[in-house]
């Protein structure tokens, strides 16, 4: 196969080991510059050209998009969908799970556990978000932050209205949550393609720090997931459509409970954790969906 992967930095650690998967299996990768692509939009002849030359006689596309050029990245990948090239995830589900609240929707919808979750436009409504969370401690969270940022854990009410009000103030967008304090500061990423779980680790927030990610300082360590937990995570990654994603989840007294649907999850820390090939399951995935040149957008919403 020939395999574009749409990645503005080939020396990342997922990027290089997709590579080095792909070559190792005997198939041909190019990693494009996703914003240094640009798309003639003509009917029924849908081009992309990068450095000045068209990209033609791909057979799939990884995407691997930063959250900060989602709306442009995904063009790029719709682009490609219609050239009939096989996505590894695609561009509409991509869209469902970079968008905070549009995916807390549609997995509440599908009956999946969340963390109570409110989200309100009227600053003077402060009051009755906080009656519907919950008492503090509350989570705060940006609709775009990403690997932890714009996160803040508010440990009183009083605390939490001042920063409820401090964003409003500024029109900026939130999700106000529960805080799930028996998780304990940990969490759970489960690995999902193809429509079963391949990996999980517990990822462990540095010490005094809620957040669990690894770019903050977490560790990661292989754990076996209860036959409910491996079910939330693939009715997850279904609800959003995604082919290939990681699935976060907290272990609440109630059951999991989903965090986030990563349609680009890191593989470093999930490989070393668990010593599993996961960018080879990924481009076995391709190697047998590919030849099928289906791009129909699973799921709705």
């Amino acid at each position: 196969m020939k395999i574009a992967m749409l990645a503005r930095n080939p020396n990342l650690y997922s990027h290089k080991r997709l590579v080095e998967a792909a070559e190792a299996r005997g198939h041909e990768i190019n990693i494009i510059d996703t914003l240094r692509c640009y798309m003639n939009i003509a009917s029924r002849r849908p081009e992309i050209y990068y450095n000045g030359e068209k990209l033609k006689g791909y057979n799939a596309v990884i995407p691997r998009i930063g959250a900060s050029v989602t709306f442009y990245g995904t063009a790029v990948l719709r682009q490609f969908e219609m050239m009939g090239v096989y996505p590894l995830n695609e561009s509409v589900a991509i869209g469902r799970s970079r968008d905070k609240l549009r995916s807390m929707q549609l997995l509440a919808r599908d009956g999946i556990g969340l963390p109570v979750t409110t989200f309100a436009h009227d600053p003077k409504q402060t009051e009755e978000v906080l009656k519907v969370a919950g008492s503090a401690p509350l989570v705060i969270k940006l609709l775009e932050g990403t690997q932890g940022m714009g996160v803040v854990l508010a440990d009183s009410d009083r605390s939490a209205k001042s920063v409820i009000e401090a964003f409003r103030a500024t029109k900026t967008n939130i999700l106000v949550q529960e805080f799930i304090k028996e998780a304990g500061g940990t969490d759970i990423r489960a690995i999902v393609i193809g429509g079963r779980v391949v990996a999980a680790m517990k990822r462990t927030g540095a010490e005094g720090e809620f957040r669990s990610n690894l770019h903050r300082g977490g560790s990661a360590q292989i754990i076996k997931l209860s036959p409910e937990e491996r079910s939330t995570a693939v009715r997850a990654a279904k609800s959003m459509g995604l082919n290939a994603c990681g699935v976060d989840m907290l272990r609440a007294n109630h059951g999991p409970v989903v965090m986030e649907v990563n349609s680009s999850p890191g593989l470093e820390g999930v490989e070393k954790a668990t010593g599993l090939d996961i960018a080879g399951m990924m481009i076995e995935f391709l190697e047998k969906n590919a030849e099928k040149g289906s791009t129909k957008t699973k799921g709705k919403g």
